[in-house]
């Protein structure tokens, strides 16, 4: 989770954008079987970007 705060498109991560029903969100690997969907919005007030999680658990449950 440190890695997602200082560069959530490290390669390590792997972060990929979704299409299809989660099209807008990404997703990134958090170690074997383990994927956490998240999306990249802009903070309204300060204009600072932020990454909302949404989900996370394995690649069936998340998928």
């Amino acid at each position: 989770m440190l890695l997602m705060g200082t560069n959530v498109f490290a390669p390590k991560l792997k972060t990929h954008p979704l299409t299809g029903r989660l099209e807008g969100f990404y997703a990134c690997t958090c170690g074997y079987d383990c994927r956490i969907l998240f999306t990249v919005e802009k903070e309204p007030r300060t204009g600072r970007e932020l990454i909302l999680l949404h989900d996370i658990g394995t690649h069936d449950e998340v998928y």
